[in-house]
């Protein structure tokens, strides 16, 4: 699983049938200060919203979280209700 802070909506009028009642967010994943990490793009049907700390999974687990079938890459299954916190 992968931590992640949201950080924008993606908008799409056409997409795959599968996906529809999915919301599409932009994630950053959280990392250790000067490592450098990737926007994901991840479907929600939690309701997440931007400034959130999420939880995403990724790879081939995604499909176990998904309700049904759709290309999906990456899946949010939780929102964190504290930041982690990190020992030195």
């Amino acid at each position: 699983m992968i931590l992640g802070t949201v950080k924008g909506t993606i908008v799409s009028t056409r997409k795959f049938e599968n996906l529809i009642g999915y919301k599409l967010l932009l994630v950053k994943p959280y990392s250790y200060e000067g490592e450098k990490t990737d926007m994901i793009v991840a479907a929600d049907s939690l309701g997440a919203g931007i400034g959130e700390l999420v939880l995403i999974t990724t790879d081939n687990t995604t499909q176990h979280a998904l309700e049904r079938s759709a290309p999906v890459d990456a899946f949010i299954v939780g929102i964190v209700d504290a930041p982690p916190v990190i020992g030195k």
